[in-house]
């Protein structure tokens, strides 16, 4: 049976190795098809085995019925290549409850880390922003990647404002092939900006992920009463009442959350929202699934 861990729980475990272990065994169990999640997915061809090929891509249905060892071969077949741009600016700190956004976000990574280079031996990068690219770790599949990738996901530390032309710019500069890029954002920005910044990296042969990642709070406050609220990127103040944050906060919120998904959609780019509330191998487990039916 599937485990369905609660974030709360998790954010006790200080090790992230730890946790994106047992995250990815938990949703992976409850997967009925591979969890692969890279690019080899449409089938072309069938191909002898020689000696040293991973025995993972052997079909046991062909060697039950022949005898002989024939290896399934896909479509633009390599290992995959996935990078991760984290948001770490000052707004992903935030947390009504016992997760950050942050920390929320180091989970997903730490796991989809996890089962790209120990479940599929993929080559995994990542880059950490803000208003500045932070850190910048080289896709590779050299031993220790996963180290180095947890390492940065550890001292990922929120700090300035979002800006995103600055990371993808940077990404661009190292792009040799195709692959998977996720970025993991709050995207506190207008959905124009977040799309038209994070498009051009479609042009390049990439599939690209957005994981909106918002507290349950920033998606339905409740406020007994009037309230300061203070922008924790530009130190701004506002003043606000219970009526308006039930009401037209909360259209405005909805709305913002329907436009990215939309302009995403419309530009060709995959938006799932992730509530850290919501138990990460349940959540996971359901993204994955969608890309295995769609693929």
């Amino acid at each position: 049976m599937q485990r369905f861990l609660d974030p709360a729980v998790l954010a006790r475990i200080s090790n992230l190795d730890l946790i994106a272990k047992t995250v990815v065994d938990g949703f992976v169990a409850g997967l009925h098809r591979s969890p692969d999640f890279g690019f080899s997915q449409e089938f072309a061809e069938y191909r002898a085995y020689s000696p040293g090929d991973d025995l993972r891509h052997v079909d046991w249905n062909v060697f039950a019925r022949t005898e002989r060892a024939y290896l399934k071969r896909y479509r633009g077949e390599t290992n995959s290549l996935l990078t991760i741009l984290l948001d770490a600016s000052s707004s992903m700190n935030y947390s009504s409850h016992s997760v950050s956004k942050i920390d929320y976000a180091r989970f997903v990574a730490a796991s989809l880390f996890y089962m790209a280079i120990q479940n599929q031996r993929d080559a995994a990068g990542l880059i950490v922003f803000d208003d500045e690219v932070r850190n910048y770790i080289r896709p590779s599949t050299r031993f220790g990647q996963l180290h180095r990738l947890l390492a940065g996901l550890e001292h990922a530390e929120p700090r300035a404002r979002t800006d995103f032309a600055k990371p993808l710019h940077h990404f661009q500069q190292f792009l040799r092939r195709r692959g998977l890029v996720l970025v993991l954002s709050d995207f506190f920005e207008p959905p124009e900006n977040v799309i038209r910044t994070v498009e051009p990296l479609r042009f390049h042969g990439n599939e690209v992920v957005l994981f909106h990642v918002l507290d349950p709070r920033e998606l339905q406050p409740q406020l007994g009463e009037p309230v300061v609220l203070v922008d924790s990127e530009t130190s701004q103040r506002m003043e606000v009442t219970p009526e308006y944050a039930h009401n037209d906060y909360r259209q405005k919120i909805d709305a913002h959350v329907e436009e990215l998904s939309s302009r995403a959609r419309g530009a060709g780019i995959d938006y799932f929202l992730l509530r850290t509330d919501r138990p990460l191998d349940s959540a996971l487990a359901e993204y994955l699934t969608i890309r295995q039916e769609r693929n």
